[in-house]
């Protein structure tokens, strides 16, 4: 007979998904400053980046939800019986995000690199804000975001380690990217650069250091 875990306190849950929805915020602040570099965002932005640049009637917080509905949708299609709905609440959460990520871009309007080491840095910058996002998100430990989701349902589908199809699908998002580019902007490679590659490579080492860092302390503050 499987073991059922412990519920979680309501209490404890509250202080979780608020901690989740902090760090939607600060990780739509960390793809804001990133973008302002104009060196690429991060691999799962990369799509919504490129769409914002040919279809700028939209920004690029409308094209993260429009990208993160096409996740979810992604989602249902491969798990199909097996897609539990109260995942749909990613749903919500995709919309936060995109309006976030337009807000921090107004926050961060008065940011205008003059030169390349001021673009590298204000990648680096968002790169450091943004793991410290999704630190936050894994210590919360409520729902995935959208892209992790979809890595997920492929990786339970394929039975494949979850790691390597987050590989796959994150050269995959940049491939992608990379090929709109070159449909809409006459073969020219437009918002996707050095930064996204950036991004690709230091993001995971920083969240593990900013995990090393604040989990002890997030923890306790949750449980008490």
């Amino acid at each position: 007979m499987e073991e059922r875990k412990p519920l979680i306190p309501v209490k404890e849950l509250a202080k979780r998904y608020a901690l989740f929805i902090i760090s939607l915020f600060i990780s739509a602040l960390g793809v804001a400053i990133t973008k302002k570099g104009e060196l690429g965002v991060s691999p799962i932005s990369s799509v919504a980046n490129v769409m914002s640049l040919k279809f700028t009637a939209l920004s690029l917080g409308n094209w993260l939800i429009i990208w993160n509905c096409v996740l979810i949708l992604g989602q249902i299609v491969i798990l199909r019986k097996r897609f539990q709905w109260i995942q749909l609440i990613q749903l919500p959460l995709s919309f936060l995000f995109g309006w976030f990520t337009d807000f921090g871009m107004w926050i961060f309007s008065f940011l205008r690199p003059d030169n390349y080491l001021e673009q590298l840095a204000l990648v680096l910058c968002g790169t450091v804000v943004l793991a410290f996002g999704i630190s936050l998100s894994v210590i919360a430990n409520v729902v995935m975001n959208s892209g992790e989701a979809f890595v997920k349902a492929v990786s339970d589908t394929v039975h494949k380690e979850f790691g390597s199809v987050k590989v796959v699908f994150d050269i995959s998002c940049v491939i992608v990217a990379v090929v709109l580019s070159l449909i809409f902007f006459d073969f020219h490679v437009m918002g996707t650069r050095e930064g996204t590659i950036i991004a690709a490579v230091l993001t995971g080492f920083v969240v593990k250091f900013w995990n090393k860092l604040v989990r002890k302390p997030l923890k306790k503050l949750l449980v008490k």
